[in-house]
């Protein structure tokens, strides 16, 4: 399936969860569901029923730099903003590992932490091997917003790989494939290695639905969506025809047209680079009104 073949172009666990959704909005939403049913959970309270009256209060650790996707996923889930804790980022937009260390120490309950693979301004990964570290130390279920970055894990380059090294230690990711795939708009996915915390906060149950078991699989049960598209359909086809080499190939070429684009942008007067290209993002500053401008 669509969903078996990016576990494996993203190196994550086969049995990780998969759902097709519109973007990384609700991709983002939907692994924050099963972060939330997954954390709460564990320490005895059953969101899905009870509600979050009551419930244990979840701390969320994120950066200063993370998407807004990720504040909208908290408010529809009921969390709130304020529950937020930001650890703070270097200029390239990457968390402070060392900020994040002594946090959750500080904090008591059920424990979220956000981190970031491909910062939507300059591409620039958290440390997510160390974070991750951190988590699973702690017990915090880290999710990674990925929109752009999982796809780094596709590549054939070695230093574009590491780029994303340790994401395989978070408990969910959210990315997009029309980011990458050239597939149609609206083609995000969520992925979460818990497949039960996955489906127990989507699933849904109606007399006129069949719940599906085993390989059987209806949509409905990962995703927030009754009424939508096959998504996966474009996907699996793209998939289908690139293989793994054409998506690496595919990955690679946008990246080395980044790093085109902001060599020759260099040489211009009055053009300046603010960031390490490492994926396929360049933020320029044109002339000196301080606009920034991201290809």
């Amino acid at each position: 399936s669509a969903g078996e073949w990016l576990s494996v172009l993203f190196h994550v666990p086969r049995e990780t969860g998969v759902g097709f959704v519109t973007g990384c909005q609700m991709a983002n939403l939907t692994c924050l569901a099963a972060a939330r049913h997954g954390v709460l959970r564990r320490v005895g309270w059953d969101v899905e029923a009870d509600g979050l009256q009551g419930a244990p209060r979840i701390n969320v650790v994120a950066s200063a730099e993370s998407h807004i996707t990720i504040d909208v996923a908290l408010r529809y889930l009921g969390m709130g903003t304020k529950c937020v804790q930001r650890v703070v980022s270097d200029a390239q937009g990457r968390m402070k590992p060392d900020k994040l260390r002594a946090l959750p120490d500080t904090l008591e309950g059920p424990t979220i932490v956000c981190a970031q693979a491909g910062n939507v301004n300059t591409g620039a990964f958290d440390p997510l091997r160390e974070i991750g570290e951190i988590c699973n130390a702690k017990g915090a279920w880290l999710h990674v917003d990925s929109a752009f970055g999982l796809w780094a894990r596709a590549s054939a380059n070695a230093r574009t790989r590491d780029l994303a090294d340790g994401i395989e230690l978070a408990d969910s990711w959210a990315t997009d494939a029309h980011k990458w795939l050239n597939v149609p708009y609206d083609s995000g996915v969520a992925l979460v290695k818990s497949r039960e915390d996955h489906r127990a906060a989507m699933t849904s149950s109606a007399a006129y639905l069949i719940q599906t078991q085993g390989a059987e699989r209806d949509a409905v049960d990962w995703v927030p969506e009754f009424s939508r598209r096959a998504r996966g359909v474009p996907v699996y086809a793209t998939l289908r025809a690139l293989g793994r080499a054409g998506v690496a190939d595919l990955v690679d070429r946008l990246c080395a047209r980044a790093r085109q684009m902001a060599a020759g942008l260099a040489e211009e007067q009055g053009v300046q680079i603010l960031n390490d290209v490492v994926l396929n993002q360049v933020l320029v500053r044109f002339g000196d009104d301080h606009e920034l401008t991201r290809r």
